[in-house]
């Protein structure tokens, strides 16, 4: 699978168990990490040396790995330099051979005229990594922010990581609820992607997040169906005085469908528009109406989700694709193309056309385990006539 579980975002290394690649793994592997989100650039610049200019990120990175943790880096932008930063940010994530690269963009792309640099980010950014999983991480609330440029960032991005910070006050649940609701909203952001939200544990004007918020935002996290969740930061959580913070996260039970394992990411060139297994045979099994083959590509614990609910378990599934295919969609042909991805994690646009004109589509993108679905994200944008 891409990302699953528990994780915890790192600013500076340094600040983490001293910067000690072994120790940071360790901690991670008690507290039950599946993922680590590192800084690896800010701007054009890279980011997560120390002051001999010796870059730390990548012994760090190792020791994760060798722990079985998947590591991401995440890159402040400003939209100033935007093919500037895009390079830095696919030389980072290349050099480092890292599991995902997040985005944090921040106020600067509200300003007037950002949306062009977005675009021109994104475009740079998907050309270098055609097959590495992109997140976007930025604002709670779409509703509040309505000049930063969702639909251009998240149009290449296969996860949505808003960062559900509740400073200055201590509602979890109801915080996470209203931003994944927000976010469910296209006519908002332009596009659905699977949500992992980022939590808050750490302090600021005088307030401090709890232990007792860590849990109720794990806790709703699970509740709504969500794949993973993240903390923000490492750094806070461990300092003197905070602990609690870590512990409450660490001890936190996130079950599992599998162990999840860092990513192997393809190189350059992009994969073909269909693929071996398991898209060809998925295609193919949608066009042959044959229900019995596209189920038998799932575990029996696989999970569906798309902006409205959550189906877990085979049975579900089956149902649903029973309705698709002979209530939904009347006869016709499915496609596909933009197909990203690596063994373990597919992303692709979908078209479906029926002899009469009607036309459907939508983005997907499927979480793979021992060559079956394990979790399956569906953006179907409905039928057109």
């Amino acid at each position: 699978m891409a990302v699953e579980g528990k994780g915890f975002f790192i600013w500076r290394i340094l600040n983490c168990e001293g910067g000690d690649a072994g120790a940071i793994a360790s901690k991670a592997a008690d507290a039950n990490l599946t993922h680590v989100l590192i800084k690896i650039a800010d701007t054009r610049y890279p980011f997560g040396y120390d002051r001999n200019n010796n870059d730390l990120v990548p012994s760090v990175t190792q020791a994760l790995k060798n722990r079985g943790i998947q590591v991401w880096g995440w890159h402040y932008v400003k939209g100033n330099d935007p093919s500037g930063e895009a390079r830095v940010a696919v030389a980072r994530t290349t050099e480092l051979q890292l599991d995902g690269y997040v985005i944090d963009a921040e106020h600067e792309y509200k300003w007037r005229g950002k949306d062009a640099a977005a675009r021109q980010f994104m475009a740079d950014l998907r050309q270098g990594l055609p097959n590495h999983p992109i997140a976007l991480s930025s604002y709670r609330f779409p509703t509040y922010h309505r000049e930063l440029p969702w639909s251009a960032f998240l149009e290449k991005c296969d996860f949505n990581m808003p960062q559900v910070y509740w400073e200055q006050a201590h509602n979890a649940g109801a915080q996470l609820e209203r931003s994944v609701g927000e976010f469910d909203d296209a006519r908002l952001v332009g596009y659905q992607r699977p949500v992992i939200p980022t939590g808050s544990a750490y302090g600021a004007g005088g307030w401090v997040a709890t232990a007792n918020d860590q849990e109720v935002f794990y806790q709703k996290a699970l509740e709504l169906g969500l794949i993973a969740a993240n903390t923000y930061s490492w750094d806070w959580a461990t300092s003197s005085g905070h602990h609690d913070l870590w512990d409450a996260v660490a001890r936190f039970n996130w079950p599992l469908s599998t162990s999840v394992e860092p990513n192997v990411v393809a190189p350059a060139p992009t994969i073909p528009s269909v693929p071996n297994d398991p898209l060809h045979n998925y295609v193919e099994a949608l066009n042959n109406r044959d229900i019995d083959t596209i189920i038998s590509l799932y575990h029996e614990n696989a999970g569906h989700v798309n902006a409205q609910r959550l189906l877990l378990g085979i049975q579900s599934i089956k149902n649903w694709y029973h309705n698709l295919l002979n209530e939904v969609l009347p006869p016709g042909t499915f496609a596909i193309d933009q197909v990203r991805g690596t063994g373990s994690s597919w992303t692709f646009n979908w078209t479906f056309h029926s002899p009469s004109g009607q036309l459907a589509g939508g983005k997907d993108t499927l979480g793979m385990r021992q060559g079956r679905i394990q979790y399956h994200y569906s953006s179907f944008g409905g039928v057109q006539t």
